[in-house]
């Protein structure tokens, strides 16, 4: 998400001043972690990082930021259930129809417990993976919502995986784009249909996509589509 921080996430946290941050998935090092607890340290805010296995050392960052940070090291859907207070979610984990709705799901779980829907920024939205499932561990997915899968590449040009080359190579990427329950897009427009809050989706289509949701009214709305129609993005 680092990408889309000076535009988009940046400019939402100052406008909404959220006080609690949940960052599923840690990418690139920390990137967008390190920047997201700078803010807390200035902002007096917390931050809940959830991920079973950063790809880098986090020590250094839990020494520096003692009082901003806590890392659950455990997969989004076993770690959600037990926050209890969120203003902006930032999902960047698994990127597969089923992990991101019942994450949906269980942020939704808590609004219905605080009385408010927080703003929810997705990562990933466009090609390659909002019309197809990725899988970290398939062991993870029940099995009706697992689709048939391989370490094969992925090309703009084909709905099917590639035999050579490609994208993501070494990633357990679904064998066919589109269909039902398939993608990140997917999982997020099957749960606005089905929530009960009154939601919106912007999209930006730049750097694999972004997917923000927020109320359907409010000073969030306004905010949105302040931040959306002036990014550039």
């Amino acid at each position: 998400m680092i990408r889309f921080w000076d535009n988009v996430i940046k400019p939402i946290l100052i406008k909404q001043n959220p006080k609690q941050i949940i960052e599923v998935g840690i990418r690139l090092n920390g990137r967008t972690t390190i920047k997201l607890l700078e803010y807390c340290k200035m902002m007096d805010s917390k931050l809940t990082v959830i991920d079973p296995a950063p790809d880098f050392d986090t020590s250094a960052f839990e020494a520096v930021f003692p009082e901003e940070l806590v890392i659950r090291r455990n997969n989004s859907l076993q770690a959600l259930p037990d926050i209890r207070s969120a203003d902006i979610v930032l999902l960047d984990g698994d990127h597969n129809w089923y992990t991101v709705y019942h994450e949906l799901l269980f942020i939704e779980q808590l609004a219905a417990r605080t009385g408010s829907f927080p703003i929810v920024i997705v990562h990933d939205t466009e090609w390659p993976y909002g019309r197809r499932d990725s899988y970290y561990d398939p062991q993870l997915i029940p099995q009706p919502f697992l689709k048939p899968y391989a370490k094969k590449g992925i090309a703009p040009d084909s709905i099917e995986l590639v035999e050579s080359g490609g994208l993501n190579v070494d990633q357990n990427n679904a064998l066919y784009e589109n269909g039902e329950q398939n993608g990140v897009l997917t999982a997020i427009e099957d749960f606005l249909q089905e929530s009960a809050f009154e939601l919106r989706l912007y999209r930006l289509d730049s750097n694999n996509g972004l997917g923000i949701v927020c109320p359907a009214s409010g000073d969030e709305l306004a905010v949105m589509e302040y931040i959306v129609d002036t990014s550039g993005l």
